[in-house]
Formats: C-alpha cells, structure tokens, sequence
C-alpha cells in the first residue's frame, strides 16, 4: 500500500499525468488484489466500469449512488482509476452503441454475483445473443428452477455488470419488458439499438 500511497500523495503534488500513470500501472501489478476503474461515455451518460485481474467486475450507470464505496466493501479498498487498464472495455462498449459489435469479447469475474442460483440466472443470461430475447421463465429453467421465475427476476435485478451480461434481452412471458434496474427507458433503448423493438 505504500505505493499506492505515494503515488497518490505525487498526483496531488502536480506530478505529470504520465508519472501518475506509470505509478498507478506499477500499483496494479504490485497488487494483485486491487481493482481498476474508470468512466466511460455511453449515450446514458458516463458510465463506472471495474476490473480486477479476472475481468469485468461492475459497470454502473450514471447516478447509481456510492458504486465505488460498494467496491472498497465487498473487493477491496485498493481502487485505482486506471483507464489505460478499461481501454478494452471502452473500445467493445463503443462498438457495441455505435452498432458495430454483437458480441462482447470481455472476461467477466463473477465475484460480485452471489453463487449457486443467482449465478446461474446472469451466467444463462449472458448467453442470450444480440437481437434476441428471452423470458423470466426461461432463464429460471435454464439455471435449474422453472418455476422460480420470480427470484429469476430478482437476480436480475442484481445484475452488477448490465449491457454485457444482457439482463435488458429479457422478458416477461406474456412480452411485457418487465423490470430493468437501469430504468425502463434504458432497456428499451438497449432494445431498439439491438432491432428488437420497433423505432
């Protein structure tokens, strides 16, 4: 942590931006458990995406409250900004809203997702391609509880890393959108920018 520590107390002395990012890459490999992060542009507004050394751990949407107090309790204090590490993800982000990509290409590390059923739910979602949807009931039977479409629901609303695994593609049975923890209005743009809906 000392690292961390003096290459914080150099940013705040007016070092260069690069010595700082020399000093936050060095930090990062020094300390395998820390989490890198940095805000992306999206037509939502900026976005807070994570990663840890296993990948993709938490994208946010603009004004969900405390997403990196959240890191520091459940991860690790160790938070660095380090968008040089996020460049991946801006890069597949960007194709993806400018209609270029389908497929995200991104490592996901689970750790935020509770084990077991919960995992299940956003492991099946996140194969739900492009275009497509599904249902509450299906992905509940995907996971191995057909009948647990209601805690299907629940897990997808706890969705830490939305847009990529793809809780947005899915519906209820009857075709109603359902619930999305980003917001209504988000999900069916999510859905328009996909072809799914019309507009």
């Amino acid at each position: 942590m000392r690292e961390i520590e003096r290459m914080l107390r150099a940013e705040r002395s007016g070092a260069p931006p690069e010595a700082v990012e020399v000093f936050v890459r060095r930090a990062l490999e020094q300390e395998p458990g820390a989490v890198a992060y940095a805000s992306v542009d999206s037509p939502f507004g900026p976005l807070l995406v994570a990663a840890t050394r296993s990948g993709l751990v938490r994208l946010a949407y603009p004004r969900e409250d405390d997403v990196l107090e959240d890191l520091a309790r459940r991860l690790t204090p160790r938070l660095l900004e380090s968008p040089e590490r996020l460049d991946e993800v801006r890069r597949e982000l960007d194709e993806y809203f400018e209609g270029r990509r389908r497929e995200f290409a991104l490592t996901i590390d689970w750790t935020l997702v509770r084990p077991g059923f919960t995992r299940k739910v956003l492991r099946a979602t996140a194969r739900v391609p492009f275009g497509s949807v599904t249902t509450y009931t299906d992905v509940a039977r995907r996971a191995g509880s057909p009948r647990a479409y209601r805690a299907a629901g629940n897990a997808l609303g706890s969705n830490p890393i939305p847009i990529v695994v793809p809780c947005h593609r899915v519906l209820h049975s009857g075709g109603g959108l359902g619930g999305y923890t980003g917001g209504l209005e988000r999900k069916e743009r999510l859905l328009r920018l996909e072809g799914v809906l019309d507009g």
